[in-house]
């Protein structure tokens, strides 16, 4: 998933998660304006060694994970990264010494009460040691804050150490869409669509740090 741009504003509920992970304590607030050029600095490339190939049938598609016989390093264009999400809440995982990790973009379409993750970042260097799951239970936070069924979410086919990621915490695939790239610079790509169903047993509607 690409970087967006990020700005102040939002209208989902504020207070305070804080959790522990290989990195100490990480705290996930509400987005404030110093923030930019911080986030900015968090490096959103990837390294993948598979990807998930759409295969197409004589009546749909198919999912399937292919592995590479070469890794690929994938770097998002400068027209993602400054694209224009519409009305967005914005929260951002730091440690214990306040250094911003990751990055988690919202927003609500309340006709079908869904919950978009328009983007998620966590910094190159620090993946796998559990800051996309502190990011990724503040949105079902919020989902149950706003009532929403589902969170939902778009990701490259390519971006096979997401992929993977987000169906360990509960995404499953959802649906893709075969021309979403074609004659942007992710021309080839396909984008795969995720959702993560929402209960009661979801976990606590517990607030973000305000502060």
């Amino acid at each position: 998933m690409a970087v967006d741009a990020f700005r102040e504003g939002g209208n989902m509920s504020d207070g305070m998660k804080r959790t522990r992970s290989f990195l100490g304590e990480i705290t996930v607030r509400r987005f404030r304006s110093a923030d930019e050029v911080l986030i900015e600095q968090l490096d959103s490339s990837f390294t993948t060694n598979a990807v998930f190939e759409v295969v197409r049938t004589h009546i749909g598609f198919g999912i399937r994970e292919r592995m590479l016989s070469a890794p690929i390093v994938k770097h998002f264009p400068d027209e993602d990264v400054n694209k224009d999400v519409g009305d967005t809440d914005r929260f951002v995982a730091v440690d214990q010494h306040g250094v911003i990790r990751g990055v988690i973009e919202l927003s609500y379409e309340e006709w079908h009460r869904r919950l978009i993750v328009e983007n998620v970042v966590v910094d190159r260097t620090l993946r796998g040691r559990g800051v996309v799951r502190h990011l990724m239970s503040t949105a079902t936070q919020q989902g149950l804050l706003r009532d929403a069924r589902v969170i939902w979410l778009e990701v490259t086919n390519i971006n096979a150490p997401a992929i993977r990621a987000y169906r360990r915490i509960g995404f499953d695939f959802c649906g893709l869409d075969a021309s979403l790239y074609r004659g942007t610079a992710s021309e080839g790509e396909i984008a795969l669509f995720m959702c993560r169903e929402l209960d009661e047993g979801a976990g606590s509607a517990s607030s973000v740090d305000a502060r």
